[in-house]
């Protein structure tokens, strides 16, 4: 017992389990995504991820392991004992110096977990410009980014038809787009930081909290242990932004690794292309700094983590309006954070996989935002602490299945300094919540037919109380080329009023909150489908879902009630009010040709809640506003043999949702089109792009902007791209790392 307590005070990151594992590489010791890893004889295996890791459990049946991968020759190990392996697989062929090779893919859905998820490695981010997170899901058709208003440039996630703040958005599991981070926090993270993103759909582990609503994104960085010495990539477009981000990881001595990441980004020049006197972009600087380290000896993982950022913002009516205005309406953002977590893990058993571990985050985060005349100065200080154990048992009378339990404490405190002074109007938010709570979740995998996650939760919050938090994903398998998935589940948050709905501080609205803020509380259920079809030598992935989210009560922003006002109120305030959301989705994707990639996927949202018609003077079950009802994306790439080239191509069909009473909708839908060109060589690539190719964009989304202090104005009515298209160059360096 002692022991346990001991190591329970710790801090981990992932809990080993006592599994076989390893990693499957190429003769240049490149990691193969997507490779097949199997027990001879058997159907139990699993595919590589995007560093070319695998982990799968022990059969009783066969010691000798398969490796394979299309335009390799096929490895057998025999495994004799649970060390991690390392398995090199050798080209086919070889003829007049051209080498057979088969592309990584970008996107890979997990046949086996009970889990709805989608991993999108390093492939897919380098098909775009990707400067930071806001930007990685541009050739997705589940995860829209959009601009939140018009004004600051600030960008806001949906997922299954609902605002970010529904996402429980992790770095690597801890906390980190959430609170006051909610407004800016996708561009907090840059796109060359990040080796891979995990996107679940529904209700997701129970490990990781009970935030998560309609889904959890999970961003997993660089780590020095596999990143390379020294990696390079600069960014400049038409705008006149430029970034730059210089990453290395080194081995200092036996099992001990570092690594920095170091990233600026700046824009300078203030453009207003619809000449409405206000950039349609603000000029950024933001600085972003990290230093992380790795140990690994026998049973025993560490890994420290500290990054510092600095973020500035100047947005508003523009210089050369100066000569036709007297008192120009500015936006100045000032942001500081400063996060870092540390993780220890303990492997006791490698038989039965028995762990402890323990992940402690911390994260400081103050701004100083103004408006015109409005100013909104924030501080929030976080605390994570999540105790975990893990554990293989033997269990029925099944032969080939796995059994196993995780358990463990969590403690989450939040502590808000926060004052926001409108034209007459000071209020003061400051706010404690500590959270603490216990978990446990059993999982369950017969061979490669099925798999259940069920999980539940019991949290006390000091502002809510008591809750729980119930949670069932399942996976069957009838045949190999058919998966069915079903998922059930409560999500909890606990609101912010401004930071969750900042969009509305560009604007002359007048904010009214009622003084019992409650919790928000939902059900979210789903269904989907996979049918994998042979089509040749290739095969087409076809997949539909369905999710349905119910709230008891939720955090209503109405804006129809006041065209100079904006109503923030618990959905439990009105009597028999709703709120609910719908969406379903269609998608197929193929390897037409070899190395050709064709993507298309349609989306459909149905998001209503209660709020106030002007019209009727009622309350009334309504579509909610500026939410997008459909979207539709085709994608494609092409990589020509030995990666020399790679052209890609995105196209995206945007329905516009219902614009709040007073406004009307400027248009039923909108296009856009992504392109870029990628030059290879054996260390580094040039690429040319451009976004928006067809230039749409909303006219004048900032309602009477050459009165901003006027009662009009407005900069919140966002339904469409408010800047046109744009040109960008960049260039990537990777060193190669050495072989060990």
């Amino acid at each position: 017992m002692k022991r346990i307590l001991f190591i329970l005070f710790l801090a981990l990151t992932t809990c080993l389990q006592a599994q076989i594992s390893g990693v499957v590489l190429d003769e240049k010791g490149e990691p193969l995504v997507g490779a097949n890893v199997y027990w001879a004889g058997t159907s139990t295996g699993v595919a590589t991820d995007f560093e070319g890791q695998f982990t799968l459990m022990p059969v009783k049946t066969t010691n000798r392991l398969v490796a394979s991968f299309v335009g390799c020759h096929n490895d057998t190990i025999a495994v004799m004992n649970r060390a991690p392996l390392t398995i090199v697989l050798v080209d086919e062929a070889v003829l007049d110096e051209v080498t057979i090779t088969e592309r990584k893919l970008g996107v890979l859905k997990s046949r086996s977990s009970a889990f709805d998820t989608q991993t999108i490695g390093t492939e897919e981010l380098c098909r775009a410009a990707c400067c930071n997170l806001s930007e990685a899901f541009e050739t997705n058709a589940s995860v829209d980014v959009a601009y939140s208003d018009a004004a600051t440039g600030a960008k806001q996630i949906r997922l299954l038809g609902l605002s970010g703040t529904y996402v429980q958005l992790i770095q690597e599991n801890t906390p980190a787009v959430r609170g006051l981070a909610q407004n800016f926090g996708l561009e907090y993270i840059p796109g060359p930081w990040m080796s891979s993103i995990q996107v679940s759909k529904g209700t997701s582990s129970v490990i990781n909290g009970y935030e998560a609503t309609s889904g959890q994104i999970n961003v997993e960085l660089l780590k020095p242990n596999t990143q390379n010495p020294l990696a390079v990539n600069l960014m400049f477009n038409s705008e006149l932004m430029a970034e730059a981000n210089i990453m290395g990881g080194w081995q200092l001595k036996d099992h001990l690794y570092t690594g920095l990441l170091a990233h600026y980004g700046g824009s300078y020049m203030g453009m207003d292309e619809n000449h409405d006197s206000f950039a349609d972009m603000p000029k950024v600087q933001n600085a972003n700094l990290a230093n992380r380290w790795f140990y690994k000896h026998g049973n025993y993982t560490f890994q420290a983590f500290v990054r510092g950022l600095y973020d500035r913002r100047r947005a508003g009516q523009i210089a050369h309006h100066a000569d036709t205005i007297d008192n120009p309406y500015l936006i100045n953002l000032n942001t500081w954070r400063v996060e870092g977590f540390l993780k220890n893990g303990y492997v006791f058993d490698e038989e039965s996989g028995s762990s402890v571990a323990l992940i402690t985050a911390v994260s400081y985060h103050d701004l100083n935002n103004r408006y015109g005349l409005r100013n909104w100065a924030a501080n929030q200080l976080n605390v994570y602490v999540n105790a975990l154990y893990q554990g293989n048992f033997e269990g029925g009378g099944l032969i080939d299945n796995d059994h196993r339990l995780s358990a463990g404490l969590s403690v989450n405190v939040d502590k808000y300094g926060e004052r926001l002074a409108l034209s007459g109007l000071a209020l003061n938010l400051d706010r404690l919540e500590a959270v603490p709570g216990i978990f446990a979740e059993y999982s369950f995998k017969y061979a490669d037919m099925l798999s259940l996650v069920a999980g539940v939760r019991a949290d006390y919050s000091t502002r809510y109380g008591f809750f729980f938090t119930p949670r069932m994903n399942i996976r069957y398998t009838p045949f190999e080329w058919w998966t069915l998935r079903a998922s059930a589940g409560m999500g909890y948050r606990s609101p912010n009023t401004i930071a969750d709905n900042a969009f509305i501080l560009p604007s002359s609205r007048t904010p009214h909150l009622t003084e019992d803020i409650r919790q928000e509380r939902a059900v979210n259920t789903g269904l989907s489908t996979t049918f994998y079809i042979p089509m040749g030598s290739k095969q087409l992935q076809l997949s539909a879902e369905y999710y349905y989210t119910y709230f008891m009560n939720s955090l209503i922003v109405d804006m129809d009630r006041d065209k100079h006002a904006v109503y923030i109120y618990n959905q439990t305030d009105i009597p028999n009010a709703k709120s609910f959301a719908h969406c379903a989705q269609v998608e197929a994707s193929m390897e037409v040709l070899r190395g050709w990639t064709w993507t298309a996927a349609f989306r459909w949202t149905d998001v209503e809640q209660t709020t106030f018609n002007s019209t009727t003077n009622r309350y009334e079950l309504r579509p909610k506003a500026l939410t997008n009802r459909f979207k539709g994306v085709i994608t494609t790439s092409y990589q020509t043999p030995l990666k020399k080239w790679q052209f890609d191509v995105t196209a995206q069909f945007n329905g516009v949702s219902r614009m709040p009473d007073g406004f009307e909708t400027p248009f039923t839908w909108y296009p856009q089109l992504m392109a870029q060109i990628t030059k290879y060589w054996r260390t580094c690539s040039l690429y040319v792009g451009a976004e928006n190719m067809t230039n749409f964009r909303q006219d004048h989304p900032i309602i009477d902007s050459f009165h901003p202090f006027g009662p009009d104005f407005d900069a919140s009515m966002v339904c469409g791209p408010t800047a046109g298209w744009k040109i960008y160059v960049g260039f990537r360096y990777d060193l190669e790392r050495p072989e060990e």
